[in-house]
């Protein structure tokens, strides 16, 4: 019992320590937010062979754990990675302040002005698995966006993030700004989740980035709002005008390029009319990259190498080198199974036809959907904003990945000149 009375009275702490450094931060400049961000990339950069030290100390502690392999791939921190992390950071700090934008202007009748301006959202909890370069990217966006944050990373991950949190405070401190505006949950008990779920009046927002267990636990606990994360079920759809050397291409890289991250593909959708034509060639490229392949009657038919896919498989993301098949004899059915059994992530559509692209991208309901091109694509950074907090799979407020411009609202301020409302 005193164990838990200290980790709600530490993440109480914690939470009242960011909202008083978000208060700071409402009168920081342009300037000094991006001053913190490029020091605390120079930091992150002097500081890599330590950072690495400490996720290797992770690394031994998840192995000797059993942690599985995509998560394991997920902790794993290398020099490039460390590198990324603070180019990440810089290229935060080279974009547009998103804080105090004139989104909307008019004048009433009566002379009232009224403008609509972005805000931040407060303060942030961030709740994530494994991913320690997400300290990094997480307290960047929000620092950017003006938002104190507490983030809460994995267990796993404590000392890496630790690391990396003491670059980010360098950072803070030589620009004249507050170190609690980034603060680290320094515990691995989960009651501090439980807590931080709570915090109404302190915490503004939740955003849970990890598997489908923390994000259900997450949108079934919370008493906060919270920016969803789900699962990322994923799906790539040759269609029969597809050219077949691009199909095999894009889809070895949706599938096997990483396949932990969120936005690799889990199942392929094939044309019943193209299986002849492109079929035998992507199970060989598959089966020869490593990938376990599971299909319906009809793709087994193709190799006796291929498990049957279950009804299970279709609604399954492995996170691992496996990928279920199903034909399918149209677009139509295609878009019909994606949106039964994906997580409204990411999909996509290889075609040469235009008209069956287009049904496909205006029917399929998912954050993030592409023609011709690999679901691995599914990256703020990749989208050219500067990395992100997470992809959001829900509709409110945010959608797709999740950067410094989606950490903002907005507020009303109205101008007048002795206005008074008639009775």
């Amino acid at each position: 019992m005193t164990s838990e009375i200290d980790v709600k009275k530490l993440v109480r702490m914690l939470g009242e320590q960011a909202r008083t450094a978000y208060c700071q931060l409402a009168d920081a400049s342009p300037e000094q937010k991006n001053a913190a961000l490029l020091a605390a990339a120079q930091e992150i950069r002097a500081q890599s062979k330590q950072i690495i030290a400490a996720n290797n100390t992770d690394m031994s502690a998840a192995e000797n754990a059993g942690l599985a392999s995509a998560l394991l791939d997920r902790l794993k921190l290398k020099p490039e990675s460390v590198e990324a992390m603070a180019k990440n950071l810089e290229d935060i700090a080279s974009f547009p302040d998103p804080v105090g934008k004139l989104l909307a202007e008019w004048e009433r009748p009566n002379g009232l002005r009224i403008q609509r301006v972005s805000v931040p959202l407060g303060v942030i909890g961030i709740i994530y698995e494994s991913r320690p370069n997400v300290t990094a990217d997480a307290g960047g966006l929000c620092l950017k966006s003006g938002n104190a944050v507490i983030l809460r990373g994995g267990s796993d991950s404590l000392s890496s993030s630790q690391a990396i949190i003491e670059c980010l405070h360098t950072g803070l401190k030589s620009a004249g700004l507050p170190v609690d505006a980034i603060q680290l949950v320094p515990t691995r008990d989960r009651q501090a989740v439980g807590e931080m779920l709570t915090m109404t009046g302190i915490i503004d927002v939740i955003v849970p980035r990890g598997g489908k267990s923390l994000t259900e636990r997450i949108l079934k606990e919370s008493r906060i709002p919270t920016i969803q994360h789900l699962d990322g079920n994923c799906h790539t759809y040759i269609h029969k005008s597809a050219d077949a050397q691009m199909a095999k291409e894009v889809l070895l890289n949706a599938k096997m390029r990483r396949t932990g991250i969120c936005g690799a593909t889990e199942s392929l959708l094939i044309d019943f009319d193209a299986v002849d034509k492109f079929l035998p060639e992507l199970i060989e490229t598959l089966i020869t990259a490593g990938c376990e392949v599971r299909g319906d009657e009809i793709v087994q038919k193709f190799d006796s190498r291929i498990t049957p896919a279950s009804e299970e498989d279709w609604a399954t993301e492995y996170l691992d080198a496996t990928l279920s098949i199903k034909t399918v004899k149209d677009v139509s059915e295609a878009i019909e199974h994606i949106n039964r059994y994906g997580s409204h992530h990411t999909d996509a559509i290889i075609a040469e036809d235009v008209a069956a692209a287009a049904v496909f991208l205006n029917r399929v309901d998912s954050a993030i959907v592409l023609h011709n091109a690999s679901t691995q694509f599914a990256d703020g950074g990749e989208f050219g904003m500067g990395g992100e907090i997470g992809i959001s799979t829900g509709r409110l407020h945010a959608r797709g990945p999740v950067g410094i411009e989606q950490l903002t609202t907005y507020k009303y301020l109205l101008h007048g000149s002795g206005q008074t409302r008639p009775v």
